[in-house]
C-alpha cells in the first residue's frame, strides 16, 4: 500500500492512497468465509455452500466494503501520524480515476484535503486587554431586594384606582352600538382584567384616571390596544375577528386591586436563602451583594473573552483558507440548503473557524485539560442559574446534581458544556498571562458597552 500527500500551497492538499491486491485480499477471504458459514441458499446445507458461488454472489461487494473500511482507517491514521491539521472531511478529488471493483486489483483513490493555515497565536504580559469591574452599589442591591419583595407580594382590594400604583381593574365589558347603547347580540365579557398602565394610547389611558369601584368607563379597545393579540385576548374573540371590533365599549369596574410588595422580614429571608440562613436585613443585603458580584464576574469574564478574541484576531492578522474546497465541504454538509446558503454563510463560518484555530493554540499553550468533573461543575452551575431565574436561590445540591445529570444525558447539551468548561479555564489562565487594563464601571455603563459591541 502506498500513501502520498502533496501540499504545495500549504492549504490545499491532495492525498493519494493506492491499494494492491495483497493489501486487502486476506481480509476479503476472511469475510467471504464468514459469509459462507452464515449463507442460507436453497439447495445447500448451512456452511456447505461452494466458495465459488459465494465469491460470484458476494465477492465484489465484500471487496468494496473491505477497501472502503481500510481506506477510511488508513487516511485518518496518516493524517494523525503526520500531524496534518485537516479542516472538515476529505473530499473526492477531480483527479480520481474510474475504478473497476469487479475486475480490477489495484485501486487508487485521490482526496482533496483542506489544511489549516500556519500561524502563531501567542499572548504574553506585554499584551494589554481591558477588564471591567462592575461596582455593586446600593442601587443594584435595592433592585434585587425589590424583585424578591415582588415575588412574595400580594394584591389588596381598594376603592379607587391610582395610576401611580399600577393598579389592576376587573370589570364587565359591553359593546355599544352607533347610538351609544348596549348592542344587542354584541360582545360581552364578564370579569375582564385591565391594567391601564399598559395602554399605550394616552387619550384612552386617561379615561381611567378617575376610575373607582362601580365606575362605568366608555372607551374604545381598538384604539387603546394596537396589538391584535392583546385585543383578541381582552375581548375573548378570535384574532381574525379583531379587524371588525372597532366599536366603543363600556367597562363597569367590579374590583380594584393594588399590588403590595412583600415585607423585608424573616419570612422573606427564608424564602430566598432557606430557613434561618439569614438573620437580619443587613445580612440579607450582604448576601445579595455577594450573589450579584458572583453573577457579574461571569459577565465581565465573558466580556474579557470577547475582547481577547478581538485583540488576538487582529494580532494574528488575515489568514488564507482554501475557500473553494471549504465551500465544497460546507455544501456537502448542507445539501438540503444549497449553494446560496453556503455563499450567504461562508464568511461568518470562516470567522468562527479562525477563532476556533486560535483558541486551540491558546488552550494548548496554557496546558488546559478538561476532565469529567469540570463538565459536571459547569452543568451544575448552569442548573443553579436556571433555578435562580425563578427566584430559587437556595436549591439543595442534591437537586442541582440530579438536574445536571439529566442535562449530561443529552449529547447536544454535552458539547456546549464542554465548550463552556474550556472557556472558563481559558479565561482564568489568560487573566494571569496578559496585563489587565482594569476599568471600574456601573452596571448600566457595562450594559451600554455590551450593547455597543
Amino acid at each position: 500500500m502506498n500513501i502520498s500527500f502533496e501540499n504545495p500551497d500549504k492549504i490545499n492538499g491532495l492525498m493519494t492512497l493506492t491499494f494492491e491486491k495483497e493489501d486487502y485480499q486476506t481480509e476479503v477471504e476472511k469475510t467471504l468465509k464468514d459469509y459462507r458459514k452464515k449463507a442460507n441458499i436453497p439447495g445447500f446445507r448451512p456452511g456447505q455452500v461452494p466458495m465459488g458461488l459465494i465469491k460470484r454472489q458476494f465477492g465484489t461487494s465484500v471487496k468494496v466494503d473491505v477497501i472502503n473500511k481500510m481506506l477510511g482507517e488508513k487516511l485518518y491514521e496518516y493524517v494523525r501520524e503526520n500531524k496534518i491539521q485537516m479542516l472538515g472531511e476529505p473530499m473526492p478529488s477531480d483527479k480520481q480515476k474510474e475504478l473497476d471493483f469487479e475486475k480490477g486489483e489495484t485501486f487508487e483513490f485521490a482526496f482533496d484535503i483542506a489544511v489549516a493555515p500556519e500561524f502563531k497565536a501567542e499572548l504574553t504580559s506585554k499584551d494589554s486587554i481591558d477588564y471591567y469591574d462592575i461596582n455593586v452599589d446600593d442601587e443594584l442591591v435595592n433592585r434585587q431586594v425589590e424583585m424578591f419583595q415582588s415575588r412574595t407580594g400580594h394584591y389588596d382590594k381598594v376603592e379607587k384606582y391610582d395610576a401611580a400604583q399600577n393598579d389592576m381593574l376587573k370589570g364587565d365589558l359591553r359593546e355599544l352600538d352607533a347610538d351609544g347603547n348596549t348592542k344587542e347580540g354584541g360582545i360581552t365579557v364578564e370579569g375582564a382584567v385591565i391594567m391601564p398602565q399598559y395602554i399605550k394610547v394616552d387619550e384612552q389611558k386617561a379615561l381611567f384616571n378617575e376610575a373607582a369601584l362601580g365606575s362605568i368607563i366608555t372607551f374604545n379597545p381598538r384604539k387603546a390596544y394596537e396589538n391584535d393579540t392583546e385585543l383578541a385576548s381582552l375581548l375573548k374573540i378570535e384574532k381574525d375577528a379583531v379587524a371588525d371590533a372597532t366599536a366603543d365599549f363600556t367597562y363597569q369596574i367590579t374590583e380594584v386591586s393594588r399590588f403590595v410588595k412583600g415585607e423585608i422580614n424573616q419570612e422573606l429571608f427564608d424564602s430566598v436563602y432557606g430557613k434561618d440562613a439569614v438573620k437580619d436585613e443587613a445580612e440579607f443585603r450582604g448576601k445579595i451583594a455577594e450573589g450579584i458580584k458572583a453573577q457579574l464576574a461571569t459577565d465581565t469574564d465573558y466580556k474579557f473573552l470577547l475582547d481577547t478574541r478581538a485583540y488576538i484576531e487582529n494580532k494574528v492578522g488575515e489568514l488564507q483558507f482554501p475557500d473553494a474546497l471549504l465551500k465544497r465541504v460546507m455544501l456537502n454538509n448542507n445539501k438540503d440548503k444549497g449553494e446560496k446558503f453556503v455563499e450567504d454563510n461562508y464568511e461568518a463560518s470562516i470567522k468562527e473557524l479562525k477563532w476556533h484555530l486560535i483558541k486551540e493554540q491558546l488552550v494548548e499553550a496554557n496546558s488546559i485539560k478538561i476532565e469529567e468533573k469540570d463538565i459536571k461543575n459547569v452543568a451544575k452551575e448552569t442548573a443553579r442559574m436556571q433555578f435562580a431565574q425563578y427566584g430559587m436561590s437556595n436549591v439543595p445540591d442534591e437537586y442541582l446534581d440530579n438536574y445536571a445529570a439529566e442535562m449530561l444525558k443529552d449529547r447536544k447539551n454535552t458539547d456546549g458544556l464542554v465548550d463552556r468548561a474550556i472557556d472558563i479555564k481559558l479565561i482564568d489562565a489568560l487573566k494571569n498571562v496578559v496585563k489587565l487594563n482594569k476599568k471600574s464601571v456601573s452596571l448600566d455603563e457595562f450594559n451600554k458597552i455590551m450593547e455597543e459591541k
